[in-house]
């Protein structure tokens, strides 16, 4: 009897522990998941620029002199400051300045002229007024008066003659004093020297007619920078200026700046190999960082249409077909349909199908992630920006 008490007892050991490994290993293993709790925050509706935008200035000239020369002064180096009208490039004017002095000799000469021929012109009044007097006397015959009367009025067409001469020179003089001025380049408007592409020495030439003459100095206003992004034609209706937006700049990664839509173009551009798209103008709120920007850098912009705030919100990450979102119900996991509202690349307004506080799994990213599965849960919070930062593991 004790021996088979002893076979008994074996057995059940036997069958006990193939239970146990039964059990042990076919036993479903919970599915590490993150899950974060539906809460009420701020939704907004926005759209986003199709490719990437640029910072430009709305005052940003390339200056060329209009005429042709040496350069002897380049007053400002690259990345200095200058003001409205002064001097950013002087040209050789010997020729100019000589061309005008020769002017005012030449308007001296026509002045001189022009007093001589005046005063023949007086003296030819005088002898009138004398042979009208004798002829009323008698004492001169008919044609001698008739050749006086002629000579005055010769006389009075050589002083106007000579008096449009003067004229003439003066404007020439003029002229000389604007091919004079072509030499020297001045700023048009408060800004910073870009760059120059000219030194001293070098020779710039006027450009053939209907072709430009290569910029000189690139001058930049920086109290009117702005941001150029091109949306996708399909937002066109929704896009008017006043809309606030946000913009980022690859310059300050990880930064987000306010700005105002200040103008939405009338038309839409048409690239070949390219969406249509349809510019607008963003100028930021901050205009001190603006001036730090440079024209030229890559910049994106997220125009907020609408806003909601204190709503029912989950990352919208959460959402898988058909709007919904996987919950976390105990142990396990359970599908649930939700109403959506506004929803934006980082939340989604819940309307209907969730309650505050109710866990949601933000990791849908593996095939073992599905309803009724066993899961062991890491809990976050989700941050503004749509991201998740982490938080002790739920017990």
């Amino acid at each position: 009897m004790r021996r088979w008490i002893l076979r008994i007892l074996l057995l059940a050991a036997v069958v006990a522990l193939a239970v146990g490994a039964r059990w042990w290993f076919l036993a479903p293993k919970a599915v590490a998941v993150t899950a974060a709790p539906a809460a009420l925050g701020t939704v907004e509706a926005t759209i986003t620029n199709t490719r990437a935008g640029t910072v430009k200035a709305h005052r940003r000239t390339r200056l060329s002199p209009e005429s042709g020369g040496m350069a002897v002064a380049i007053p400002y180096d690259e990345g200095e400051q200058v003001k409205k009208g002064e001097v950013v490039l002087e040209l050789d004017s010997s020729v100019q300045r000589a061309a005008l002095a020769l002017g005012q000799r030449e308007v001296d000469a026509a002045d001189a002229r022009r007093n001589q021929a005046c005063v023949q012109a007086e003296l030819a009044h005088r002898e009138l007024a004398r042979f009208r007097k004798l002829h009323q006397d008698r004492i001169v015959a008919e044609d001698v008066l008739d050749q006086s009367q002629s000579a005055s009025d010769a006389a009075d067409a050589a002083c106007a003659a000579a008096a449009a001469d003067v004229e003439r020179a003066r404007a020439s003089v003029r002229m000389a004093q604007v091919e004079l001025d072509k030499t020297v380049l001045r700023a048009p408007f408060d800004g910073v020297v870009a760059e120059i592409s000219i030194e001293l020495g070098e020779w710039t030439s006027p450009s053939p007619p209907a072709l430009p003459i290569p910029p000189v100095i690139d001058l930049i206003d920086q109290t009117s920078i702005y941001v150029s992004a091109p949306m996708d034609e399909v937002d066109a209706a929704k896009l008017t200026a006043g809309l606030r937006g946000r913009v980022t700049v690859d310059s300050h990664r990880g930064h987000e700046f306010w700005g105002t839509v200040v103008r939405v173009s009338p038309y839409v551009l048409d690239l070949e190999a390219q969406n249509r798209t349809v510019e607008i103008d963003v100028e930021l709120d901050d205009q001190t960082l603006s001036a730090t920007l440079r024209p030229g850098t890559s910049a994106d912009v997220e125009v907020v249409l609408e806003t909601r705030e204190n709503t029912l919100r989950v990352p919208t990450s959460s959402l898988y077909e058909g709007d919904q979102v996987m919950v976390v119900e105990g142990e396990r996991l359970a599908s649930r349909k939700v109403e959506v509202g506004l929803k934006n690349w980082n939340w989604t307004e819940v309307r209907g199908g969730l309650e505050p506080g109710e866990l949601i799994v933000t990791t849908l990213d593996r095939p073992e992630i599905k309803p009724g599965a066993l899961v062991d849960v890491e809990l976050v919070r989700a941050s503004d920006d749509g991201g998740d930062e982490g938080a002790p593991t739920a017990p």
